[in-house]
């Protein structure tokens, strides 16, 4: 494990300067070279009998280049670099003790500048011939994938959480090909890497880590030298593969230190980063689905200003081609979704979807503690902790979000009032909060199998969550776990009004959500008028 296993650092703020240019890499003079072949005995040397693989990228960070009739690649490097291979279709990697697919290789003679957490120590001399392995896989164009926003354990405690809490439900699942988490993989303590890493491996899947503004070495002078850490666990911070017909990049889209000030981060992309996803996607058939997968949503549901805007113009520019795109990201513990059209700057067909995922951290871990001793953790739009689920069929996909603990049908909460009074002037509300709604959904409801009735689209905070707020203020006990994050504004909240004027007696209320990929979903509860 790397040094220094608990200590939290926040300290070393410093003026933003991009160093890691394309410059840098194309006058070293320097030159990666070797093959892409099929390991048809999987022991990773490149056997004579073992053939490369046309028509494969590999990048530098910044180039693209394809590998030739006979496998063959060169690149340009310097002394700072990863060279990856970018998986092509039915193909797949070794995998290490911790699903992380091998893809890529390190390139620091010099290793890392010294920091607090150990970042990557000096390599050894380039090989002269820098080969990658890859086994013929069959992928199916229908599959699904899991997506994790924000595990972010600051303990190992919370490791314990995470681990019981959330992968012990998925542990050998055979039902998704591949998982992902959106960023945030541990809470500033960089030395839980390695406990983050061998939880998840239990899932027994091939796993993609995107860096987060907590995974990051804050005591460095500029951004490109701030995931030296994540990169000497996971390998680069910037890459990307394709499965059956689509194409997802992995980006780390967090600026440090802030280019305005100097000060904290901003959501964005530095120039560099900007031309690798120009040169992946120039090799990316124009049918495919476009996935772009970063911490930082493109923007916050609290309108704040967490994202550069020309770095965002930029991404839909190169996006602008293909028909089928979407971006997920993690960050804010709340569940959202924004949709963009031309007025946004979006440039190509339709719009664009963003989906900024639920946490399995939740609320970071907060709140009453459940029976086997885990926080419940409903983070502050009411939606609880959970982990997405992108079924794909062909260059299409639909989205699933999964409430740890609960079935798949448990999509909704719907507050009601206990008892209201019969026939009386009363105004008593029906508040429906459906964890993975958008803008673009419709909610009715039924009161005893009658006739279904609208229900109004609302930003507000979430009941269920102001009551535990109520609760812990009124509690003449300590309550257990740690006192919840103050609700905010939720965007997926209906509401409506009740009927008291049935007859006495306790009457069913059924609720349906349609969303706007045309998917119904139905709960029930009830009330009592009396």
């Amino acid at each position: 494990m790397p040094e220094n296993f608990y200590r939290n650092t926040k300290n070393g703020v410093f003026i933003f300067t991009v160093l890691f240019s394309i410059l840098t890499i194309s006058l070293s003079g320097q030159t990666a070279q070797g093959y892409v072949y099929e390991d048809l005995n999987q022991n990773s040397i490149k056997d004579a009998n073992e053939k490369g693989i046309a028509k494969v990228a590999v990048s530098n960070g910044v180039d693209v280049v394809l590998t030739d009739s006979k496998g063959k690649y060169s690149l340009p490097i310097s002394d700072d670099n990863i060279i990856f291979v970018i998986k092509p279709t039915g193909y797949t990697f070794p995998v290490n003790e911790y699903q992380q697919p091998q893809s890529y290789y390190i390139h620091k003679p010099k290793g890392s500048p010294k920091t607090f957490y150990t970042g990557v120590k000096p390599t050894p001399e380039m090989p002269e011939s820098l080969d990658f392995a890859m086994m013929s896989h069959e992928e199916k164009d229908n599959y699904k994938i899991l997506v994790f926003g924000d595990p972010q354990p600051y303990t190992l405690t919370q490791v314990d959480y995470f681990r019981r809490g959330v992968v012990a439900e998925l542990a050998g699942t055979k039902d998704y090909e591949f998982g992902i988490s959106l960023g945030d993989l541990v809470g500033d303590r960089l030395g839980l890497f390695y406990p983050y890493l061998y939880s998840i491996a239990q899932v027994g899947l091939p796993w993609y880590h995107v860096y987060g503004n907590h995974d990051m070495n804050y005591d460095v002078e500029e951004d490109h030298l701030a995931d030296e850490t994540f990169e000497s666990v996971f390998g680069p911070a910037n890459y990307s593969f394709n499965y059956g017909k689509v194409h997802y990049l992995i980006m780390d889209d967090v600026l440090y230190p802030d280019p305005r000030d100097g000060k904290g981060y901003w959501g964005g992309f530095r120039p560099d980063q900007i031309e690798f996803m120009k040169n992946d996607l120039k090799h990316v058939p124009k049918d495919y689905l476009v996935v772009v997968n970063f911490h930082i949503p493109l923007i916050e549901p609290d309108g704040g200003d967490y994202f550069r805007d020309e770095d965002r113009i930029a991404l839909f520019d190169m996006l602008k081609s293909f028909s089928n795109t979407l971006s997920m990201s993690a960050h804010s513990h709340l569940q959202s979704h924004e949709f963009y059209g031309e007025e946004d700057g979006w440039k190509g067909k339709g719009i664009h979807h963003h989906y900024n995922v639920g946490t399995t951290s939740g609320d970071w871990y907060s709140g009453t503690l459940d029976e086997e001793g885990i926080p419940n953790a409903m983070m502050r739009d009411g939606t609880p902790k959970g982990y997405a689920e992108l079924e794909i069929k062909g260059n299409q996909y639909s989205f699933d979000y999964k409430v740890v603990g609960k079935d798949w049908d448990h999509k909704m909460y719907i507050h009601l009032p206990k008892i209201v009074p019969h026939n009386v002037s009363y105004r008593g509300d029906i508040v429906v909060n459906f964890f993975q709604g958008t803008s673009k959904d419709s909610l009715f409801f039924r009161v005893d199998g009658g006739e279904w009735e609208p229900m109004q689209y609302k930003l507000m905070s979430d009941p269920a969550l102001s009551k535990t707020h109520f609760d812990w203020d009124y509690s003449y006990t300590l309550p257990s776990g740690r006192r919840p994050s103050f609700p905010v504004p939720s965007t997926h909240i209906w509401r409506a009004r009740i009927t008291n004027k049935l007859p006495v007696g306790e009457h069913k209320v059924d609720v349906k959500a349609v969303d706007f990929m045309g998917r119904s979903y139905i709960q029930s509860s009830s009330y009592i008028i009396k």
